[in-house]
């Protein structure tokens, strides 16, 4: 089941019609109100989420669903391409983010991919990871560090766990765009850089540490 959310009628149709055809159930809502309504109600695998909506816009709603679903993957729609608009996205908690014009055959990708992945990683995992003072709980998909809970979005969780399972080794930002998106993300942006800023901002500085660094060349490592 998908949320298609987007206040162009046209549009809105021509996507759920896409989605349908490719054996998807869709439910749409038009306006951000009616949006958080069916997020508060109903189960979802993926959501489709316009940002320029009436009455509440989707970073509102997107922020307000990770309030109580952290795993439910979001794919964001926007008319802007700017980095900034971008941030302030990830920021609310989406997980991809396409941007108009875009053609049908590349947000059906991008849904595939992202429930995809939503599916792999709800797996049970039982285990708790411990480095140095930071602690992963992978079945509940928390992170704590000097005992301190950290509130992290669903792809800084990823991005995280990826590192810190590399065991020092560096993990390319090509490899981090393969593993956690797919490959139908776009790999020519500067997403990667902003998700490693937003964790070392949670991860690092509060505490004083510089745990998440740069390899030139290589990518990044966690180092305890």
């Amino acid at each position: 089941m998908i949320l298609l959310v987007e206040d162009d009628k046209v549009l809105n149709e021509n996507i759920r019609e896409a989605l349908v055809a490719e054996g998807y159930q869709v439910d749409q809502a038009f306006d951000g109100f009616i949006a958080e309504k069916l997020l508060k109600k109903g189960t979802y695998h993926c959501v489709i989420l316009d940002i320029n909506l009436p009455l509440k816009n989707g970073y509102e709603v997107c922020k307000a669903f990770r309030q109580f679903n952290t795993t439910t993957p979001v794919l964001l729609l926007t008319a802007f391409d700017e980095l900034e608009d971008k941030v302030q996205g990830f920021e609310s908690g989406a997980d991809d983010y396409l941007t108009k014009p875009f053609f049908i055959k590349e947000l059906l990708m991008r849904v595939q991919a992202l429930i995809k992945r939503s599916a792999t990683n709800s797996a049970p995992v039982n285990d708790v990871i411990v480095a140095g003072d930071l602690v992963i709980h992978q079945r509940l998909k928390t992170v704590s560090r000097a005992g301190q809970d950290i509130k992290l979005t669903p792809r800084e969780y990823q991005i995280l766990h990826r590192l810190v399972t590399a065991n020092g080794e560096p993990v390319s930002k090509q490899l981090l765009i393969q593993e956690i998106w797919g490959s139908v993300f776009d790999a020519n942006t500067n997403n990667i850089e902003v998700f490693i800023n937003f964790l070392r901002n949670k991860i690092d500085k509060p505490f004083g540490k510089q745990s998440i660094k740069t390899k030139v060349g290589y990518g990044y490592y966690y180092e305890p």
